[in-house]
């Protein structure tokens, strides 16, 4: 099975009153294994950000200037989740802006065409009922590390939500990076992930803070798995 944990950063709160995706995080897991394939992309809203917004994210519209607009990546962006089960911390949030953003794009498909979406949020709250379940506090109950993180950003919160979601729903064999095939899979399944992990869907990288958190992410696998795959 291929997953897809995503997470977005916006101008504010509500699509409806014209805000709009600034950033888009992805990171693939294939069996319930980490792969190290990413989908990450900054976006130019051509509009200013609420004050709110920027305290949470930290992303100015001065940074986003020369990012592209979101027409001009859609595509990619589908290719890369197209036929997974896409897992999003409160849903209906993420997914409302980004159909909004295809609306803009000219595109008649909403994101339900291309993807299966799994609400981490509301398995939680059928799981833990009358606790707390934002991303945070999910955080602390599974022992997930947040890296020092004082503001948040698309790509590493859907590399902590990946993390969390395992650990929510029976973890896995081995949580670092694999690069073997999956045990026990069928002929067919392997045909299937050899030739998505071949895809020419385009991996825009990166900027070095974000690196750098997820190096920190990486560390943070060896440690649980007291073994260091990464050598």
């Amino acid at each position: 099975m291929r997953q897809i944990t995503l997470d977005t950063e916006t101008t504010g709160i509500g699509h409806a009153q014209g805000h709009r995706i600034i950033e888009i995080g992805c990171v693939e897991m294939i069996e319930r294994r980490l792969t190290g394939e990413r989908f990450h992309v900054y976006l130019n809203p051509e509009r200013d950000i609420d004050a709110g917004a920027f305290k949470v994210h930290g992303i100015s519209r001065e940074f986003l200037a020369d990012k592209p607009l979101f027409s001009d990546v859609f595509q990619d962006f589908l290719a890369f989740i197209e036929g997974a089960e896409v897992i999003i911390h409160n849903a209906p949030f993420d997914v409302g802006f980004l159909d909004a953003e295809l609306v803009r794009a000219k595109w008649r498909k909403q994101l339900a065409a291309h993807c299966r979406v799994f609400d981490t949020l509301a398995y939680a709250r059928q799981k833990y009922p009358g606790q707390r379940n934002t991303l945070d506090a999910l955080c602390k109950r599974f022992d997930v590390k947040h890296f020092n993180r004082e503001l948040h950003g698309a790509l590493l919160d859907s590399e902590i939500l990946a993390h969390v979601y395992l650990a929510m729903t029976g973890g896995q064999t081995c949580l670092a990076l694999e690069d073997e095939p999956v045990v026990n899979a069928s002929s067919s399944k392997l045909e299937k992930i050899t030739q998505v992990l071949s895809s020419n869907s385009p991996i825009i990288a990166a900027s070095s803070e974000e690196i750098a958190a997820h190096d920190a992410f990486l560390q943070f696998i060896q440690e649980q798995s007291g073994v260091n795959h990464f050598e």
